[in-house]
């Protein structure tokens, strides 16, 4: 009988301590898992959504989430949080600062629903659908979203193309409601609700698009949400053609399966704008040295560029520094704006060269069987 005890007794302690050994490597192993930046999070492999840290992700997701549904912006949320910085996160649940600016809200709902589609945990679906109720409910009537629901006062509830928020919104919509894989749990009412407010939003794509002398050119960067007029932002955000934001706007056109005869018309007319704005003969560089500095070069050689705002009327690029004056060369605003802000872009580049007649093979056929 003691030696049956003392073989148990031994055969108990050395499991102990194996399971401690395999708890402490547990513990060593999540200590040590690669982290991800929130700024590569949508960037993943498809298996990686269904990992520890994916799913620890998604929590910090879940606990950043406001009771308005959307989530602020400019924040690291794939950064691993201790008890007291979710005790002071919780704090924020009723913040009004939930925005679509930046990336944030539907980048949030893109990750969680990919974790969702791996890992089937309830809250993610939870958390996901609170997201999208909320930007149904942001969506103004004529189709357009502004930068911050609970509105907030200023140019901030203008209808808001700057930084694609708008094209952002759209493309995760159009995916629910073409309920693809990653999507199948949202259910049929709300899939049809995404629908009709893409289509509301397309709308409002259409009736933004700015008319000069009798022709359509492209956006700008903000409309008023009202009139629907270009609208201006901050002091060295003007009203003018957006070289930068009218890129995105003709690529999610573009998306559209069967475009009707004002979409087509819309984006011909854009990308012919885009070509009549190119500019060439010159780079937008960054010097070497202490400060850095960003100049223009000539350079008969050079790539083709855009700016990222221009005058409505004549074309020109324009510039301006926080006291707001309009400047037709980037050299003459002040060091800190001419440095902390995308002037120039070569975005319309890949629009032009490659998408363009990729869609007009994709929709000739189809406008020659209409003709």
């Amino acid at each position: 009988m003691r030696k049956t005890r003392r073989t148990f007794l031994i055969t108990l302690i050395a499991s102990i301590a194996t399971l401690g050994g395999w708890l402490k490597l547990d513990r060593v192993a999540v200590a040590t898992a690669p982290q991800i930046n929130w700024h590569d999070a949508l960037k993943q492999p498809r298996e990686w959504y269904g990992s520890a840290e994916a799913v620890r992700i998604a929590d910090n997701l879940v606990a950043y989430q406001r009771e308005s549904g959307g989530w602020p912006k400019n924040i690291d949320m794939a950064i691993a949080l201790s008890e007291t910085e979710r005790s002071s996160i919780a704090k924020e649940k009723g913040a009004a600062d939930s925005t679509i600016d930046n990336d944030a809200t539907y980048t949030q709902l893109i990750f969680l629903a990919r974790v969702y589609a791996l890992k089937q945990l309830s809250p993610y679906r939870e958390s996901f659908l609170r997201g999208f109720d909320y930007l149904l409910r942001a969506q103004y009537p004529n189709g357009g979203w502004p930068q911050y629901y609970p509105i907030r006062k200023g140019y901030y509830q203008h209808i808001t193309f700057n930084d694609d928020a708008m094209i952002g919104v759209m493309e995760l919509l159009r995916d629910v409601a073409q309920r693809k894989p990653d999507y199948s749990f949202v259910d049929t009412a709300r899939s049809a609700q995404a629908d009709k407010a893409v289509a509301n939003g397309i709308e409002c794509i259409l009736k933004t698009q700015i008319v000069v002398r009798g022709k359509r050119t492209v956006w700008c960067a903000q409309h008023d949400e009202i009139t629907l007029a270009p609208a201006p932002a901050r002091a060295y955000e003007h009203v003018s053609l957006s070289g930068q934001e009218s890129v995105g706007i003709v690529e999610f056109l573009m998306g559209i399966e069967h475009p009707d005869a004002r979409v087509i018309e819309a984006i011909e007319s854009a990308v012919a704008w885009f070509k009549s704005a190119q500019v060439d003969g010159i780079r937008w560089v960054k010097t070497a040295g202490t400060p850095v500095d960003h100049v223009v070069v000539a350079d008969p050689n050079a790539p083709p560029l855009w700016a990222r705002f221009y005058e409505i009327g004549t074309n020109r690029p324009i510039f301006s520094g926080r006291d707001s004056v309009i400047k037709y060369s980037v050299a003459e605003i002040e060091s800190e704006r001419r440095n902390g802000y995308r002037w120039y872009t070569d975005a319309p580049a890949k629009l032009i060269d490659r998408d363009y007649p990729a869609w007009l093979k994709r929709v000739t056929p189809a406008r020659a069987k209409v003709d």
